[in-house]
């Protein structure tokens, strides 16, 4: 008798098991654009200055906590080679990855191969190499690659920022496109050989002429063709983002992202920095500079990502860079009404639109 009770016992164990996972499974959101990210390389920053941050429901909750709980499941984080500050240092940023692992979420690396901002205009080599041959040049992306694949063992990782004009310049400029291409190919076999799992991204800034660029790295192995889209900077029709994401996608057969994207919740300001979106003149017709309207965007760029062939993700820029500096500030946020926490530290209703995707 007892010996039935048990089998019984264990039978509706396992039975009550699988039921619980085929729940499990069911109540989960199907079909997820893999990647669904937000850079936040100034995070440390945000932190150190006590400024509180809040969730969805204005309870108190830091930010990279927040990001998790609505959905994102990577974190790009800004790799500079020697900064004059902490921020986007290896040290800083290899442990901030730490935690966005320890958390369930993904790293994408962005590196810069510079000490400072790289972008379509400026790509200035490292201090350190400024006086290389190009053989020694090709020698130090190669070590230098391998150590911060090694160290920080990232699921993505972008070879350069925004290489529309290549990067390390002036070696490595598309006016020499024989050596920008052979120094991609010695950033990129360290990676394979490194860390083979850690998925490699090529990024282009804005949508014209991004099919002829993606079209001449045929030789180059990568997995990512990723765009940056802007409205300021990149037009403000849909249409042509979504017809050029659909044309890298045919021509590549790679997983196709818009890598960085932003969207003003306001065109007011906290701090009296600048702001680099701040006239009705730099939206899109259609869509306000209101929270709901930073939701309505990002749920466009979203929904044309998810249209794509291969369409496979999206990732907020300055998604933490409030103006944490103080409201007094003259060096604080230029992209305080582009974060996606309000001048009161709020988190605003376009994070939903990181589990809904």
């Amino acid at each position: 008798m007892m010996q039935k009770f048990v089998w019984w016992f264990f039978v509706l164990l396992f039975l009550g098991f699988f039921l619980w996972q085929g729940c499990r499974k069911n109540s989960e959101p199907q079909n997820q654009l893999e990647l669904r990210g937000a850079d936040m390389s100034f995070l440390p920053e945000v932190r150190q200055s006590s400024i509180r941050t809040y969730n969805l429901a204005h309870q108190p909750e830091d930010m990279l906590l927040t990001l998790k709980k609505v959905g994102a499941n990577t974190v790009r984080l800004r790799l500079w080679k020697q900064p004059t500050e902490p921020t986007s240092a290896l040290t800083t940023v290899k442990q901030l990855a730490q935690e966005v692992r320890s958390l369930g979420m993904k790293v994408l690396l962005c590196v810069h191969y510079s000490d400072t901002w790289a972008d379509p205009n400026n790509q200035h080599k490292p201090a350190q190499w400024k006086n290389l041959d190009f053989s020694q040049l090709q020698d130090s992306i190669y070590q230098y690659t391998k150590l911060i694949v090694k160290e920080i063992q990232p699921e993505y990782i972008q070879i350069g920022n925004e290489i529309n004009n290549g990067f390390l310049w002036s070696e490595g400029h598309s006016y020499h496109r024989n050596q920008m291409l052979a120094l991609l190919q010695k950033a990129i076999l360290a990676v394979r050989q490194t860390h083979p799992k850690t998925q490699i991204m090529l990024h282009f800034a804005g949508i014209q002429n991004a099919t002829a660029f993606f079209e001449g790295m045929k030789t180059i192995d990568y997995d990512w063709a990723a765009i940056s889209y802007y409205p300021l900077w990149h037009g403000k029709d849909l249409k042509a983002v979504a017809q050029t994401l659909k044309e890298i996608a045919r021509t590549t057969n790679k997983k196709v992202c818009i890598v960085e994207t932003s969207y003003p919740f306001t065109l007011g300001w906290n701090d009296w920095t600048n702001n680099v979106v701040g006239e009705p003149n730099q939206l899109l017709p259609e869509i306000a500079a209101t929270p709901e309207g930073q939701q309505k965007f990002l749920e466009k760029i979203a929904q044309i990502v998810k249209e794509t062939p291969n369409g496979s993700g999206f990732c907020y820029w300055g998604a933490e860079w409030i103006s944490y500096k103080g409201n007094q500030a003259t060096n604080g946020s230029s992209w305080e009404n582009q974060a996606l926490w309000d001048f009161q530290g709020k988190a605003l209703p376009a994070l939903q639109v990181f589990g809904k995707y």
